[in-house]
């Protein structure tokens, strides 16, 4: 069981995976050995994961970020999944869900054109419904 002080040290690293123990224990109350231990613990029983890094992708050059929720038309879901494969340079995550779709990819693109031309070739293995991004 999560206590206060390991959601509170949870929701500091997910602010500043980088931040150290010193400065978490700090801002948690706990000395920096009470907090490497807590961490340590948290990452031991799988509930930190890993840490990673947030990049912004305008600063990349990818202007537009979709939301496209894909409609399989059969069962077979391999040909969409080995399309998806080769486009890996514009998806940001795909998710499996349930509802209105079978997939949700999450996208980024750098041109109209490069996202219209990613959506031809899409629509040879799925019906889909898209939605820009305008605001976080």
């Amino acid at each position: 069981m999560l206590d206060t002080t390991d959601m509170s040290i949870l929701k500091e690293l997910t602010m500043n995976s980088r931040i150290t123990m010193k400065e978490l224990g700090e801002k948690v109350h706990l000395t920096g050995p009470a907090t490497s231990a807590r961490v340590q613990k948290l990452e031991d029983s799988g509930v930190i994961e890993g840490y990673t890094i947030k990049v912004n992708q305008i600063k990349l050059g990818f202007y537009i970020h979709a939301f496209i929720t894909i409609i399989t038309q059969n069962t077979n879901h391999q040909p969409y999944l080995s399309f998806i494969k080769t486009q890996e340079k514009y998806i940001i995550n795909n998710y499996k869900i349930s509802g209105d779709g079978c997939y949700l990819l999450e996208c980024k693109f750098t041109s109209n054109e490069l996202m219209n031309q990613f959506l031809e070739e899409l629509n040879e293995h799925a019906n889909y419904k898209l939605s820009i991004v305008i605001s976080k």
